[in-house]
């Protein structure tokens, strides 16, 4: 399906253009067929000889109804991506160009669309001379904009002229849209700015839209945003049948359970519950309309269109006071309510002072975290990630958007140069590092400091368990890369002997058994001895450090004292199998007791489960 969307001044013969090509009526309310004004926007669909299916969304062309208008044109997203892909912009013949067929042109050029056909209506109504003259006229005000390629047809809805002509070049700007990569469809996420709400009798809320990203599906669980409001999808409609799935790039009738249709409304946007990160301020490049008479500055009361929705909004230009007319620059829009947007997603803005559109562009930044002095947005991979500092992968693809960040992360030459993102290594502005995402200069100054960190500990090294998450990404790869040693626990530089294999210490206390000296008499720093009792060499007890062979030996003493007393035995009777003082003894006992050989009852010990029988014949 091929969504299309209409374009151009009241009552030049939109809807009657629409009603010609698709056999259907646009116009859903009985007041917009006595008036013959569009008021709201319609729907109706066609096929084309080649097969292809057009989905007209039919836009009143009223100014009081341009809220109406931009909800058709913006509901459709990224507008040529699986939203709306092209505009049938229509001009009367007998009026020729007028106010709305202007600002309607800048409103589609702002929302992206620049693929189209112009449609010369109420051709029969003239004669040739008058209908070149129109014609010229139409070219002189399309030169310089998106759509100054665009065919002009001359086209009659009541007597049928022209209309195979103005099917054919519609047929002509599909072919050359498809031929412009779309990416990767399977890393979309879906969603739908709703533009209708309605309860329907028997079936309960239902809410229609076009939708963009990627499929929807029966029984899906969906979120619908602002609001927050799960629902499941009990049914779906689309070009009036029912069907279990449906691709991106079709308009959608979507029957919700689990919420009430006066919960939601136009605006309100169906997305998978986890794949987006709302936000409530968004940093934009902003593209001021060249007719305006005046700079667009902070002040002012602003409306702007995101997909279906508009919405009142602060403006803040940013680097600068205002922005002449014509400009291009920078902006913060505070929306007031957080809404699953993305970077890429396209907007009008409005002053409603004025009553006039000022501009429009696309946003760069979502939920920026520089303060908007000092906040200066591009379409840059490494801007955010080095103003944000270690930013986890999954993050940054909320943030920028799957498919952009898959693209990036697989070198696609489209987009890799515009991210500037690589491994470690690869001379790239933006590194991956496991699950993380960092400026390379910032990963560099990690790496060297913690290089220098594991090689002033020596032989000792450094314990992982001391570093922070960052620290430990960048001591994975220096493993990986043979740059530093990793063994139980411990970081060391590459080429480095293990002080611990046979230290000293473990000799000693060896060679003392159950009667080991006072830990501050052992040749050994206290890290050290907390790594040999983490290793498991060395066991300490109430402060007595032992060999792990003394506690075996404890075992063995037990073990025969229970064969003599299985009623149990005492920390004396211990103390005197041993030949051994309290000191040592009490410790042992706990020792024996927390390897399950012994349990305590009272004042002795019985049998545990991990006790060995006796070697006594």
């Amino acid at each position: 399906m091929t969504v299309v969307a209409t374009a151009g001044h009241v009552d030049h013969g939109k809807s009657s253009l629409v009603r010609a090509l698709t056999g259907t009526d646009p116009d859903r309310f009985i007041e917009e067929r006595q008036r013959g004004l569009t008021i709201d926007l319609g729907f109706a669909h066609t096929v084309l000889d080649s097969g292809r299916v057009l989905s007209f969304i039919d836009v009143p062309g009223h100014v009081r109804f341009l809220r109406n208008m931009l909800a058709g044109v913006g509901s459709g997203g990224r507008s040529g991506a699986d939203g709306v892909a092209i505009c049938v912009f229509v001009v009367d013949a007998t009026e020729g160009w007028k106010p709305q067929s202007e600002e309607h042109l800048r409103i589609l050029e702002l929302m992206g669309i620049a693929n189209g056909v112009v449609a010369l209506t109420k051709a029969d109504l003239v004669d040739t001379e008058w209908l070149e003259m129109a014609t010229a006229e139409v070219h002189d005000h399309l030169a310089g904009s998106s759509l100054s390629d665009a065919a002009v047809v001359p086209v009659s809805s009541v007597t049928g002229a022209g209309l195979d002509a103005l099917r054919s070049e519609i047929e002509a700007a599909l072919e050359r849209l498809e031929s412009e990569p779309t990416g990767d469809v399977t890393l979309r996420r879906p969603r739908l700015w709703i533009d209708r709400v309605f309860s329907a009798r028997g079936a309960g809320t239902v809410v229609t839209g076009t939708l963009i990203g990627s499929g929807l599906a029966v029984d899906q669980h969906i979120v619908i945003e602002p609001v927050g409001a799960p629902a499941r999808i009990r049914g779906i409609q689309t070009l009036g049948r029912s069907v279990d799935r449906v691709d991106a790039g079709h308009r959608v009738a979507l029957n919700l359970a689990g919420v009430d249709h006066h919960e939601i409304g136009r605006g309100d946007v169906v997305v998978s519950a986890g794949q987006w990160a709302p936000s409530d301020t968004v940093d934009a490049e902003l593209n001021v309309l060249g007719g305006l008479d005046h700079a667009v500055s902070r002040r002012g009361a602003y409306l702007a269109y995101l997909g279906s929705r508009e919405i009142p909004v602060r403006l803040r230009v940013l680097g600068t006071e205002s922005l002449a007319p014509g400009a291009r620059g920078a902006v913060r829009l505070h929306l007031g309510v957080a809404l699953p947007v993305a970077v890429g997603d396209r907007f009008v803005v409005r002053e409603t002072g004025r009553d006039e559109t000022i501009g429009g562009g696309e946003i760069l930044d979502i939920s920026p975290v520089l303060a908007a002095a000092r906040a200066v947005p591009d379409r840059s991979l490494a801007r955010p990630v080095r103003e944000r500092g270690w930013v986890r992968r999954d993050d940054l693809a909320l943030l920028i958007g799957p498919e952009r960040l898959a693209a990036a992360l697989a070198g696609d030459a489209d987009m890799a140069g515009r991210y500037e993102i690589g491994p470690v290594g690869s001379g790239a502005e933006v590194v991956v590092i496991g699950d993380w995402v960092v400026a390379a200069e910032t990963y560099t100054a990690e790496c060297d400091a913690l290089v220098a960190e594991i090689a002033t500990a020596g032989d000792i090294g450094i314990d992982v368990a001391g570093l922070n998450e960052h620290r430990r990404a960048v001591l994975d790869h220096l493993v990986v890369t043979g740059a530093a040693l990793l063994d139980a626990g411990r970081a060391r530089s590459a080429g480095s002997a293990d002080p611990w294999a046979e230290h000293d210490v473990i000799e000693v206390l060896r060679t003392a058994g159950v009667t080991p000296p006072d830990p501050a008499d052992l040749d050994i720093e206290r890290a050290g001895l907390r790594e040999l009792i983490r290793r498991g060499e060395l066991v300490e007890v109430d402060r007595i450090v032992f060999h792990r062979s003394a506690i075996d030996t404890a075992a063995r003493a037990a073990a025969d004292l229970l064969a003599e007393h299985p009623e149990g035995f005492s920390v004396s009777q211990l103390r005197e199998a041993l030949s051994i003082t309290r000191k040592h003894a009490v410790p042992l006992a706990q020792a024996l007791d927390a390897a399950a050989v012994t349990r305590r009852r009272g004042d002795v010990r019985i049998a545990g489960p991990a006790l060995k029988p006796s070697g006594r014949g």
